[in-house]
């Protein structure tokens, strides 16, 4: 069977899916709201998967996949869009998943942020963290929030990135961007390297180890502003799974730098909405005060939470809040939101209902 990827790919976008799966053994599946849509073709075959991922894998990646079993790389798709390729080999097969990148930016209101936090972004130092699991809408944030210091001010900004998914054109500012593999050998190295290239603002694609989280951290400290990712949900565990990615002996000076050096914390999640029509996102969101800063330098994270029910009026938010919010608005399910929460228990109260499997 020939299967034309350039179809594939227009599909994606013509129904606004966020994802095409290519496998050996079903359909081309694309991940549409949130769900999985097996498209109305044939089963692939494995000289199917062969032939489409050669059809838009570079050579390069081709051979690090025979090498090493994966490869990650990014490619435009006419001027329409570009996509996050990861290809890989599973039981032998070749196999593939797709991430569209829209050539549109949101704007940081669409998106959903408070003034409050587009604010943050005027801060001359600190570390701005972006957090959430896979798929939530991270990267996106990030590049609206680069977009909107590009579009207004003038700013020497260097993004590190693995692989480089938006092209930002230089607007007021100039945007410097750096892609793993092509031309840096790795995030620490490139953000070591890009303290010497007078930056203003620098944009971490992940912070992945303790390395790059320390030398992200002191970048913060001494005069720039910083934008990393986590994989986590939370504001309090985010800090604590920064802390605790340290050996004992170095925790307590992380502890103090990063209760100064934090700016805010803004920890996502992405959810199908109630009439299945697109997703919405959800915020918890961090700011540094005092208080936060002292309940970091004391080990009294889980203080935190409370401190950010009390700190509305500065642009803070529980993330059980906004789902309540969405729900009273019609924009996403009970069930959703439950599935979504930190805390069932919470959410039922600020629901005015009993916990799930609590019955009445």
């Amino acid at each position: 069977m020939k299967v034309d990827l350039d179809k594939l790919l227009e599909t994606v976008v013509e129904t606004r899916g966020s994802d095409l799966h290519i496998a050996v053994g079903r359909p081309p599946v694309i991940r549409l709201h949130g769900r999985l849509r097996s498209l109305n073709l044939p089963n692939l075959t494995p000289e199917d998967t062969i032939e489409l991922v050669r059809s838009f894998a570079p050579r390069e990646n081709l051979d690090e996949m025979e090498q090493v079993g994966t490869s990650d790389f990014a490619i435009p798709f006419r001027d329409k869009a570009r996509f996050r390729c990861s290809i890989f080999k599973e039981r032998g097969y070749y196999g593939a998943a797709l991430r569209l990148i829209p050539n549109q930016l949101l704007n940081l209101k669409a998106i959903g942020l408070p003034d409050a936090v587009i604010n943050l972004l005027l801060r001359p130092r600190g570390l701005i963290l972006v957090t959430g699991p896979t798929g939530s809408g991270k990267t996106t944030t990030l590049a609206s929030m680069i977009d909107y210091l590009n579009e207004n001010y003038d700013k020497h900004i260097i993004t590190i990135e693995d692989p480089i998914e938006y092209h930002h054109p230089h607007k007021k500012s100039v945007v410097m961007q750096r892609e793993i593999g092509r031309d840096v050998s790795g995030f620490s190295e490139a953000l070591r390297r890009a303290l010497r290239q007078d930056p203003d603002v620098v944009l971490m694609g992940e912070m992945r180890d303790t390395e790059t989280i320390a030398t992200a951290i002191t970048a913060a400290e001494t005069g720039h502003l910083v934008f990393g990712t986590l994989h986590t949900t939370g504001a309090a565990r985010t800090v604590d799974r920064i802390i605790d990615s340290f050996p004992h002996e170095q925790q307590e000076q992380i502890r103090t730098q990063l209760s100064v050096s934090i700016v805010a914390v803004i920890s996502q999640v992405l959810m199908p909405k109630a009439d299945g029509k697109g997703r919405v996102a959800a915020f918890e969101i961090l700011i540094n005060t005092s208080a936060v800063e002292n309940h970091i330098r004391k080990k009294e994270t889980f203080k935190i939470p409370s401190v950010i029910q009390t700190s509305k009026k500065l642009g803070m938010q529980r993330l059980d809040d906004h789902l309540a919010e969405l729900v009273a608005a019609g924009q996403i399910t009970r069930e959703v939101a439950y599935e979504y929460s930190l805390s069932a228990a919470d959410l039922a109260i600020k629901l005015g209902e009993p916990a799930p499997g609590q019955g009445t």
